[in-house]
């Protein structure tokens, strides 16, 4: 509906009604899109870590009723206990509609896998760790595909470094996964760190990556940050650790003896506008909470908002 127009019988030059609340248009929509965590490597050897979610913010503004948003939140990358050699991806979350530029976060890229040969990371919003077994890999590219600002960042590589055979962590939204170093000890790759949103009034730190596996030695195994799993070991025997449900973190790489890489965390979008804006017409249960004078809409699942 244009602004200059009658709805509910009132006048709404500049403003509207909606269940006898006011509308003001236009008016800045907040954003936070992320997407789903890559899962880590299994590890028939030592697997690296996933990568984080891509993570984008965008602020637009928003001029007419009636308009529906659609909000998709993309699932983390499953556990890979015996498919591919690679963990598995996670999947795109994403805010459209019309008279709103589309903001699509890609899922992040599954950790690589110390199979013979040694497979490298997957690309994403953040690169997976490179895997390790007796030969270094590389770590995937993030930011893949390219948005500006950066949505990502590439996972770490792995080193030959016996005895131990470390793996590479899983990229994050604030920096890149560690790489696994050697020789000898071996320093396992942790994941890189997350990016932090005040969008609901408290520092909130997520999309960290996963750590990478070991065989094991003083340095017992990759931890994951802001959201992002632990990565495994073979000895001492640990388990690799999920990323964390909706925050997109990257998932833990599996140790040896075709250990399984742990999943990625789902996604999750945020959106934050002025109370007095709020229509209250929403689908997919999004939380709804309070930051002063702003309305914040807590996507765990996909769904939508109507303006």
């Amino acid at each position: 509906m244009p602004l200059n127009s009658t709805r509910g019988g009132a006048s709404a030059k500049g403003f509207g009604f909606t269940s006898g609340a006011i509308i003001r248009y236009p008016y800045d929509l907040q954003i936070v899109v992320v997407a789903g965590g890559g899962g880590g490597a299994r590890g028939n050897g030592r697997g690296g870590g996933g990568g984080a979610g891509g993570y984008r913010t965008s602020t637009q503004s928003i001029t007419t009723i009636g308009r529906v948003l659609t909000i998709t939140v993309g699932d983390g990358g499953g556990a890979n206990s015996g498919g591919p050699p690679q963990g598995n991806p996670g999947s795109d979350s994403s805010i459209s509609g019309t008279g709103l530029t589309t903001i699509t976060s890609t899922g992040g890229g599954g950790g690589g896998s110390g199979g013979s040969p040694t497979n490298p990371g997957l690309s994403g919003g953040s690169g997976g760790g490179g895997g390790n077994n007796n030969g270094g890999g590389s770590g995937g590219p993030g930011n893949s595909p390219s948005t500006s600002p950066s949505q990502g960042n590439p996972g770490g590589s792995s080193q030959d470094s016996p005895p131990n055979y470390v793996a590479g962590g899983g990229g994050g939204a604030g920096g890149p996964g560690e790489n696994g170093t050697g020789p000898g000890g071996g320093t396992v790759g942790y994941g890189g760190p997350g990016s932090t949103t005040t969008i609901t009034g408290s520092p909130l730190t997520i999309a960290g990556g996963g750590g990478g596996a070991t065989y094991g030695g003083p340095s017992v195994r990759g931890l994951g940050r802001d959201g992002g799993g632990n990565g495994g070991a073979y000895s001492p025997s640990q388990s690799s650790v999920s990323g964390t449900v909706n925050t997109g973190g990257g998932g833990g790489g599996g140790g040896d003896g075709d250990a399984t890489g742990a999943g990625g965390g789902k996604g999750v979008v945020y959106l934050s506008l002025p109370t007095k804006s709020y229509t209250g017409t929403t689908t997919g249960s999004p939380t709804v909470t309070t930051n002063g004078v702003n309305t914040v809409l807590k996507y765990t699942g996909s769904g939508s908002y109507t303006t």
